[in-house]
C-alpha cells in the first residue's frame, strides 16, 4: 500500500484575533476568533510515509532543520501514533506567498500537513478532528481547515477547541488586498510574542465578545461596514497590547497605509484594515472598489496580493514529488 497524499490549504486573515493562551502545549486560546480563508493564496504539501532512514522536510525548496523541522516531525508523530505506523516521512511543502511576515503561513502549512498526513495514512477523520489536530501544530491552522469564513471556538480542553465554518467562501464576495510592507521573516514569532504579558491584556479580552458578535453578524448579513468597523477596532486593540509588551510589528510604511485607508474611506471609498502579527496591511473591500484601491497603493509603489474568500483544506491529485 502506498502511504502518500497531497493537500492544499489557504492561509487566513483573522477579523477578530486571539492573543494569549490558556494552555501553551495544547494551544488553547483565551478567546474565540473569526477569520476568512484567502483563496488566492495557498500552501501545497505532499507527505509520503515510507522506508526512509529519517524524516525529511523540505519547505519552499529548502531542507528544513532545527526548530522548523522539529515542529513538523512532532506533528507527524501524532498521525503515526493514531495509525500505529512507525514509518519515517518525506514532506515537501510550497507556498505562493511570503512566509512569517503577517500572512498566516503556519496556518496554511499545518492545515495542509494535517490533511495530507491523515490521507496518506488512510485515517478517516472528521472535520472537527482534523481542526483539533491542526491546532496542535499551529493555533490558527485550525481555522484553515473549514470552508470560507470560520470561527475558532476556544473551548476548555483538547477535545472542544476547534474551528467551524460560519459561511462558505461563496457566501460573501469581499476582497482582501494585502499591502506588502516587508517579505522577510519577522524577528519575534506570534507564539513568543504572546508570552509577553502586560496590564492591557485583560482590557482587550473584555471587549472581544462585542467584536465577535458584530463581525459574525456582519459576515452572515453580508454587511462590510459592520464587519470592517469591528475588525479594524479589534486589530488596533490587539496591536495596542503588543506595543505595550514592547512588540512593534509595524513599520513606518504600515502607518502610512493605515492613514491612506482612512483617507479613502473619508472620501467615500469604503474599505477597512486589519493587521496580523507583522507589518503588512490587509485592506478589506467590496468588488466595486477593488481596482481603485489597488491603483492607489500601486501608485505608492507597494506590492499587493489580492484574494477572495477561500475554501476548506482538501486533498488534491497532484504531487510535489
Amino acid at each position: 500500500m502506498k502511504f502518500k497524499a497531497t493537500a492544499i490549504a489557504h492561509p487566513n486573515i483573522a477579523f477578530v484575533k486571539y492573543w494569549g493562551k490558556k494552555d501553551e502545549d495544547l494551544r488553547i486560546p483565551l478567546n474565540n476568533s473569526i477569520s476568512m480563508n484567502l483563496g488566492n493564496l495557498w500552501t501545497k504539501t505532499t507527505v509520503e510515509f515510507n522506508d526512509f532512514d529519517d524524516d525529511i522536510v523540505i519547505i519552499n525548496k529548502e531542507v528544513a532543520e532545527g526548530t522548523a523541522k522539529e515542529r513538523v516531525v512532532k506533528h507527524l508523530d501524532k498521525f503515526r501514533n493514531l495509525a500505529s505506523n512507525v514509518l519515517k516521512a518525506k514532506v515537501v511543502s510550497e507556498n505562493n506567498f511570503p512566509m512569517s511576515s503577517g500572512i498566516a503561513s503556519s496556518a496554511s502549512g499545518f492545515a495542509a500537513l494535517t490533511m495530507a498526513s491523515a490521507s496518506a495514512l488512510n485515517l478517516n477523520l472528521s472535520e472537527k478532528e482534523l481542526s483539533i489536530l491542526a491546532r496542535l501544530g499551529s493555533g490558527s491552522a485550525c481555522r484553515s481547515i473549514p470552508d470560507g469564513f470560520t470561527e475558532w471556538l476556544m473551548g476548555t480542553s483538547n477535545d472542544d477547541s476547534y474551528a467551524v465554518s460560519l459561511a462558505p467562501a461563496e457566501h460573501f464576495e469581499i476582497y482582501d488586498l494585502v499591502v506588502i510592507i516587508r517579505n522577510e521573516r519577522k524577528e519575534i514569532s506570534s507564539t513568543k510574542g504572546m508570552q509577553k504579558f502586560n496590564p492591557y491584556f485583560y482590557a482587550r479580552l473584555a471587549e472581544v465578545s462585542e467584536n465577535l458578535n458584530f463581525v459574525r453578524k456582519g459576515i452572515i448579513e453580508k454587511n462590510l461596514k459592520m464587519l470592517g468597523t469591528y475588525a479594524e477596532k479589534d486589530c488596533i486593540s490587539m496591536h495596542t497590547v503588543m506595543m505595550n509588551s514592547g512588540l512593534f510589528y509595524w513599520e513606518p510604511e504600515t502607518l502610512k497605509i493605515i492613514k491612506e485607508v482612512w483617507n479613502l474611506r473619508k472620501n467615500g471609498t469604503e474599505c477597512y484594515l486589519t493587521i496580523d502579527a507583522g507589518p503588512n496591511v490587509h485592506v478589506l473591500c467590496l468588488p466595486e472598489n477593488k481596482e481603485k484601491i489597488k491603483g492607489k497603493f500601486s501608485e505608492l509603489n507597494f506590492e499587493i496580493l489580492e484574494s477572495k474568500p477561500g475554501g476548506k483544506a482538501r486533498v488534491i491529485g497532484e504531487s510535489l514529488f
